[in-house]
């Protein structure tokens, strides 16, 4: 009978699989593995919508995220504003949910930091507004009734980018960053009152209440969690932490795997061993 190896006894010490698994997953954030990841159709879609706005289209990115899905959906943000900036698309950020206000805020700066965008002109922060309904509802009428100011006190009628946005026919598109449901207040209300186009990007977990309205034509583009931020990245060809992110979860799947598969080997083995 053949001799059962030491690492594939049955009681391996837990603290091992622990190891594998740290570095496993943190192997592929520190250098870059690039391993293959399929764009879906969703993803696809928003990048084409986005290809064609030109350099004078306004887009406006709704931070709708509280700060505990943060390190999920700051890829999906990063990629959507990355995309803005270097096909020189102007950009107004807002925020839904308090929590989101000064995370969006920073993530909004970073990446026009990166292009050299100047603030006022190429991009605005305009920060928080309470009541969903009212708020959407009110940006199709006036906007500047509700954001006579932006998130730094400036008034909104004297900034290059916000003095001639009267309502939503001055915007190209509208964009949800989201952990959570309001996207069905941006259907209801913009889309389906003022005929806006609509994109959602969202946590992975929240990602299947949208399909339906995706399927139907109600938004434009579906970017799904940690996964659709690498699709993103690919088809920018500017891999980042959605990439890196999706690395070091296919390693730890990898490892799952062949653990289990050394396992059972190893109870085979064991067994015949009887």
């Amino acid at each position: 009978m053949p001799v059962l190896p030491k690492y594939m006894k049955l009681n391996l010490d837990r603290r091992i699989i622990f190891i594998l698994m740290a570095i496993a997953v943190i192997f592929p954030l520190v250098f870059k593995l690039g391993l293959p990841n399929k764009v879906t159709p969703e993803v696809k879609n928003l990048f084409g919508q986005m290809e064609s706005l030109n350099d004078t289209s306004v887009v406006l990115i709704s931070f709708d995220f509280e700060a505990s899905s943060f390190p999920e959906v700051q890829p999906l943000a990063n990629a959507i504003l990355m995309h803005c900036f270097s096909n020189n698309l102007k950009v107004i950020g807002i925020s839904l949910l308090a929590e989101g206000t000064a995370l969006g805020e920073k993530v909004l700066k970073e990446n026009a930091a990166k292009y050299n965008k100047v603030y006022g002109k190429d991009y605005v922060f305009l920060g928080f507004r309470p009541q969903v309904t009212a708020t959407i509802l009110a940006l199709g009428e006036d906007f500047h009734k509700v954001f006579p100011e932006d998130y730094y006190g400036g008034s909104t009628a004297d900034l290059e980018l916000t003095k001639n946005i009267k309502n939503y026919k001055d915007i190209s598109l509208i964009i949800s960053v989201t952990d959570g449901d309001i996207p069905f207040s941006w259907i209801n209300y913009a889309v389906a009152r003022y005929n806006k186009d609509l994109a959602v990007l969202a946590t992975a977990v929240m990602a299947t209440s949208f399909y339906p309205f995706l399927n139907s034509g109600q938004i434009k583009g579906l970017v799904n969690g940690l996964k659709g931020a690498a699709e993103y990245e690919i088809l920018l060809k500017k891999p980042g932490m959605g990439a890196r992110g999706m690395d070091a979860q296919s390693m730890a799947h990898l490892l799952i795997v062949l653990l289990v598969i050394l396992g059972n080997i190893g109870y085979w083995m064991e067994r015949r061993k009887k």
